[in-house]
């Protein structure tokens, strides 16, 4: 095997699993080689609950990518988040090398003692990866890379990812039983950001908020380094099951629905129209107003961004974000959304695309739903995560494996898999209720 600079992420969604093949060009960007996808159903709330399921949305995923770039995958770049994901400061100081220029080990010898300084880590949890925010080199402040800078003392601090062990454990696990190698595991909210942000976002302070399927990850960068991050465990899919409980329909049949004629906001609507979906097995069809779809999608993505404007006020970073917010992710592909989250958030809003793509299947990727997985190519890119050279390899014989028991967080409840009944429709809670209310009234 040679040498290369082919770099792989893998995303693992709650309602799908992407997985992009690409190399470093002649300036340093990604050109993208070939990409996969397969619908996931083995994952709720980015949490493994079916080890099967998601092994064979994996491999599905992985051969359509080989097959397109005529690469063997076996090392990937795994992105990891959910609710059990949480980050932790942690300030270090060390002493440079005798030569009083920093260098690279000079900085990995910073981020060992950085997770070294983490007080309270229990046994139940592991350090995913470690994320320098600022260093300071003796009196100089505000440096975020000290490689080649002269000096004695070097200081700073880190944002450490910690996650469960055992969720953890089921995606490694996961990953092997479809043949392949975890050569690395990046945080969502940084990949997300590292795929969708400009230089000068990232320096002036910016909110990224991807709505992925089952959960929504908000991440604040201020100065150029990442300061706060959080995940909310309502997301596109959650709209999807409302569009199904309102109109009565399949899961299947209300996705199209809202693909095809949604709007995240009713000022954005346009014009109203007749909607007319086929019954479930054989019953007559049923019709409604788009108005009476947008009705029920607002009041979800309302929430959505509700949730994010709280979580960035309590972080006490709000008023600093002078480049407002980037909405990312499958979830913000619905005609409105941008205008409604700037309404909701009070803040500059755009539509997030993954940024430093130079050729290969470069339009192919353009789109919000990849900038996880696209960011988590980058993140290889950044830190010389690559994989050998290889031929496409010949298909995984498939094998069966064992399902685990579900794991249960301490102090948790186990989610109910359907969402309650209330009075015929799905129930609601907080300020976008009365705006459930009225579709209910209009159907």
């Amino acid at each position: 095997m040679l040498k290369s600079d082919i770099v792989i992420g893998l995303d693992i969604g709650t309602t799908k699993v992407c997985v992009v093949v690409a190399e470093k060009d002649d300036i340093g960007k990604l050109n993208v080689l070939g990409k996969g996808r397969s619908n996931s159903e083995g994952l709720h709330r980015a949490t493994v609950v079916n080890i099967n399921k998601t092994v064979d949305a994996i491999r599905k995923a992985v051969a359509d990518a080989e097959r397109e770039s005529s690469i063997r995958i076996k090392g990937v770049n795994v992105g990891i988040s959910g609710a059990h994901v949480h980050c932790i400061y942690s300030n270090s100081e060390i002493s440079v090398n005798q030569s009083g220029i920093v260098n690279d080990s000079d900085v990995k010898r910073f981020l060992e003692k950085a997770k070294t300084n983490i007080r309270y880590l229990d046994i139940d949890h592991e350090i995913i990866h470690v994320i320098p925010q600022e260093f300071i080199v003796d009196d100089q402040e505000g440096v975020l890379d000290p490689i080649g800078m002269a000096g004695t003392i070097m200081r700073g601090s880190a944002y450490i990812v910690v996650g469960l062990r055992t969720k953890i454990r089921n995606i490694r696990q996961c990953i092997e039983k479809a043949g392949l190698e975890v050569s690395a595991m990046t945080f969502e909210p940084v990949a997300s950001g590292l795929a969708v942000m400009k230089d000068s976002e990232k320096k002036s302070g910016v909110v990224v908020i991807d709505i992925g399927g089952g959960t929504t990850e908000v991440a604040i960068y201020i100065d150029g380094a990442i300061r706060y991050s959080e995940v909310i465990k309502v997301a596109a899919s959650d709209v999807t099951h409302d569009v199904a409980y309102g109109v009565k329909a399949l899961n299947d049949v209300a996705e199209e629905v809202k693909i095809r004629y949604g709007c995240a906001s009713a000022k954005s609507m346009g014009e109203d129209e007749e909607i007319v979906i086929d019954g479930i097995e054989g019953r007559p069809s049923k019709s409604f107003p788009k108005s009476s779809l947008t009705v029920i999608i607002e009041a979800r993505m309302m929430e959505i961004f509700e949730l994010a404007r709280d979580i960035v006020r309590r972080s006490g970073y709000y008023e600093y974000l002078n480049a407002g917010a980037i909405i990312t992710g499958g979830g913000s592909l619905l005609p409105g959304t941008e205008a409604l989250a700037r309404e909701i958030m009070g803040l500059d809003v755009r539509i997030g695309y993954p940024e430093g793509v130079s050729g290969g299947i470069k339009e192919s990727i353009n789109n919000p739903m990849y900038a996880t997985v696209m960011g988590l190519v980058a993140h290889s890119l950044q830190n010389s995560v690559y994989q050998d050279y290889g031929v496409v390899a010949p298909p995984v014989k498939e094998e069966p494996v064992a399902e685990p028991e579900p794991v249960q967080e301490p102090g948790r409840t186990k989610e109910p898999s359907k969402p309650k009944i209330r009075n015929g429709g799905p129930a609601v809670t907080g300020k976008w209720a009365d705006k459930v209310k009225k579709f209910w009234d209009q159907l």
